[in-house]
């Protein structure tokens, strides 16, 4: 058995989950719209490879402060619906299914919360999800976030905490697919990367490791 990594932002869907849900927010009342222009000029961070992702975890989570979790789940599955299902790349379905139908486990890893990660990862088939820790305390939003950042070398760390936690489950080998420049550790750490619509700087990267490059569309 193998274990598949998939990121999730612009690699098994065609855009940011966390960009959005924030826009699902706006269009609902229940975030202001400056959080918009706000969340992009962090987005700009991130590509850059400059982004504090406390500061971005901070600010995306800051309309859900206080909020009942289970109102929220709602939401979440009014977004997931309307927002990331018409998203996902058919080639992204395709792959998923490859390693299904092998025996591979799946799991969903990503620098976005993991109050929106692990909901799309059940709806998408996977079988776990790895993101960032969303503290809910008695039953609401604190607004603050726990644990090792599922970012850059956090998203590796995380992987091989999961990894000792399966004492019944050995994998032979290691699939990572991911967009990102900041994943460039998890790609680094998997015995098979899978690039997806990369930048210039990555696909760079990826001839240089000898990596395969893919171009998923909608």
């Amino acid at each position: 058995m193998d274990l598949a990594l998939f990121d999730l932002d612009e690699t098994l869907i065609c855009e940011d989950s966390t960009g959005l849900w924030l826009r699902w927010l706006v269009s609902q009342g229940f975030a202001r719209p400056e959080i918009l222009a706000e969340e992009r000029a962090l987005m700009d961070e991130y590509y850059a490879g400059t982004l504090s992702i406390e500061a971005y975890m901070t600010k995306t989570l800051s309309p859900l402060e206080g909020l009942s979790a289970s109102t929220v789940a709602g939401w979440i599955r009014r977004f997931i619906h309307r927002d990331i299902v018409p998203r996902v790349y058919p080639a992204a379905r395709e792959r998923m299914a490859w390693h299904q139908q092998r025996g591979d486990t799946i799991i969903v890893i990503s620098a976005s919360g993991e109050h929106l990660v692990a909901p799309i990862a059940q709806r998408l088939g996977a079988h776990a999800a790895l993101a960032i820790g969303v503290e809910i305390v008695d039953e609401r939003y604190s607004g603050q976030t726990y644990g090792t950042m599922t970012y850059q070398q956090g998203k590796v760390d995380r992987v091989s905490d999961w990894k000792a936690l399966q004492q019944e489950c050995k994998f032979d080998r290691t699939w990572a697919y991911s967009d990102s420049m900041n994943d460039l550790p998890l790609l680094a750490h998997a015995d098979h990367a899978h690039v997806i619509n990369p930048d210039a700087l990555l696909q760079q990267e990826a001839e240089q490791r000898g990596w395969q490059v893919h171009r998923w569309q909608r």
